[in-house]
């Protein structure tokens, strides 16, 4: 009888020597996945850092040429003034020119 129950005190040791081993597995299986989460985690934290980064530079640049683009078309816009304002000074010496002609006629008869 003894021996059997030595027996069977020998299996639930080993069973139980088993099960803590399994465990001690599961927990650094878990761990180990855990890690590489928090390294992947890392990793795609550092690539959206770049992405800001990246966006950043293309918005300044896109502001640098938009500022360009800008200033050339407001010299375009000067310039079309100028032009204007010649043209009117033209037009107004015509129509004084022509006026005045009209009042010496006007008064030679």
């Amino acid at each position: 009888m003894k021996t059997r129950l030595l027996v069977v005190s020998a299996l639930l040791a080993i069973a139980v020597s088993a099960c803590g081993q399994k465990e001690d597995a599961v927990k650094a299986e878990a761990a180990r996945i855990a890690k590489e989460s928090a390294q992947k985690a890392e990793d795609a934290a550092k690539k959206a850092g770049a992405a800001v980064g990246a966006a950043a530079e293309a918005t300044k640049e896109a502001v640098k040429d938009a500022g360009a683009e800008a200033r050339e078309k407001t010299k375009e816009a000067v310039d079309a003034t100028r032009e204007a304002g010649r043209e009117m000074v033209v037009k107004a010496a015509d129509a004084t020119k022509e006026a005045a002609e009209r009042t010496k006629q006007a008064v030679s008869k």
